[in-house]
């Protein structure tokens, strides 16, 4: 048989190929964007589900005595198990690594700390899956034949994002839910100030402000939820501060914890500390959007010199320069 001439290529790559491999990437896409569309879920119903759970779980942690019994309120799965053995007997699992990605996923809103063991059983797996699949994709089969240096840079870069895939995805979902609980925390101290000046409890104002604000801002009133479950059933009232700050990456959240934990020490009025926390987070909430708006200027210069002057020019000098040519050519 006759081979076949060569794709026409670009910068190297395989025009025809490169074209395939989107045109598949956008049909998944939009088979994915009509299933999330057909097969839409009510959000409330995960996060209720968790507090209930929550809730029973600090009820069996009061009624129960041993160690034990508590020690089996810890959701322990088979997979976790086998994979923390696993990690132990390579001596890979390090305590403090393991409290520094049970941080990360406390940020990014997973309340199962057993998870770590996971993520760090995927950091030690996931550069070999992704070596392997560069290794087929840039030696064995040779899609991408730039040179030895350009392979050995696709390779490595395949074991990296292998290895900080997971990582990469705990700080996105934890930057993205950090900046909703960002937006909703003024108007959630306003209620908290309406709730406390009309005599409810602490748990009580919490309760109320996480039914208000659920549908609007779902990972605060998430937080104040389970802040509030936790109010009711832990001994002391200051842990269940400390672990709405330990979930949440903001220092205005921690700014509001030792504001109620000095209310709750000292007995300094709750609604006037809260008021005043309030109007400077509105305050910064009003710099940062001011910000934005002064950046815009200079963000907009390179568009507007790209894409707005060229077609401007063409449209103004245009017609000018068509006169010119029929007048010289007559």
């Amino acid at each position: 048989m006759l081979n076949q001439p060569p794709g026409p290529t670009l910068l190297g790559f395989d025009v025809v190929l490169v074209g395939s491999i989107l045109a598949g990437i956008a049909a998944l896409a939009v088979l994915v964007a009509i299933y999330s569309a057909v097969t839409i879920k009510d959000p409330m119903a995960k996060r209720v589900k968790a507090l209930n759970s929550r809730r029973e779980e600090l009820k069996a942690g009061i009624v129960t005595s041993s160690a034990k019994k508590r020690a089996s309120l810890v959701r322990r799965t088979d997979t976790t198990d086998k994979v923390k053995d696993q990690l132990s007997r390579m001596k890979v699992l390090q305590q403090s690594q393991v409290e520094a990605v049970q941080q990360k996923l406390a940020y990014a809103g997973y309340r199962n700390k057993e998870l770590a063991v996971l993520i760090i059983g995927l950091r030690a797996v996931l550069p070999i899956v992704f070596g392997s699949v560069g290794l087929l994709v840039f030696y064995w089969a040779n899609y991408f034949d730039n040179g030895p240096f350009m392979q050995l840079m696709g390779f490595a870069a395949t074991v990296l994002l292998g290895y900080k895939g997971p990582e990469l995805y705990l700080s996105n979902k934890a930057s993205k839910r950090t900046a909703e609980i960002q937006k909703g925390l003024p108007d959630a101290l306003d209620l908290l100030v309406i709730c406390a000046e009309a005599g409810l409890t602490v748990d009580a104002a919490f309760n109320r402000v996480a039914k208000e604000l659920g549908r609007a801002y779902p990972e605060l009133g998430d937080e104040f939820a389970l802040t509030a479950i936790e109010l009711s059933f832990l001994n002391e009232r200051k842990t269940a501060f400390n672990n709405l700050a330990y979930r949440v990456n903001l220092d205005a959240v921690k700014g509001v914890v030792t504001t109620m934990i000095q209310t709750e020490r000292y007995g300094t009025p709750l609604a006037s500390a809260l008021r005043v926390l309030s109007a400077e987070f509105r305050n910064e909430r009003m710099m940062r959007a001011e910000e934005k708006a002064a950046r815009l200027p200079a963000i907009m210069t390179v568009p507007l010199i790209l894409f707005i002057l060229p077609v401007l020019f063409i449209v103004i000098l245009g017609p000018a320069a068509c006169s010119i040519s029929d007048a010289l050519i007559k």
